[in-house]
């Protein structure tokens, strides 16, 4: 699964994409056409808006758990959340995930 940002539509829309898949995790940024010029800024201020994140001061995404089951509500199976949590204990693992286990470190992809 991952986050992916549109910041070429209007309004700017973020939501996740292929959600059921647990065994990866990044954010994708669409810059569209419109907008060539779309910068780390500009990507936090959507995260933000959206109640999805942030970007930290090494142009990283930190990631809500809570929007991730937000967003993948009614879209995903009955071991969805099984799969989900196993996914935040192996992020625990890397160092990817908050002591509070409330948002998760993302790699983010510029397309």
């Amino acid at each position: 699964m991952f986050v992916e940002v549109d910041l070429g539509a209007a309004p700017v829309a973020v939501g996740l994409a292929e959600p059921g898949d647990c065994t990866r995790f990044h954010v994708a940024v669409v810059r569209g056409d419109a907008d060539t010029d779309a910068d780390a800024g500009m990507l936090d201020r959507a995260l933000r808006a959206s109640a999805t994140g942030s970007i930290d001061g090494d142009g990283e995404a930190v990631v809500r758990v809570d929007a991730v089951r937000r967003m993948a509500a009614g879209a995903v199976g009955e071991s969805w959340e099984a799969d989900f949590s196993a996914m935040l204990d192996y992020a625990a693992s890397k160092g990817w995930l908050t002591e509070d286990r409330t948002a998760i470190r993302a790699h983010v992809e510029w397309e």
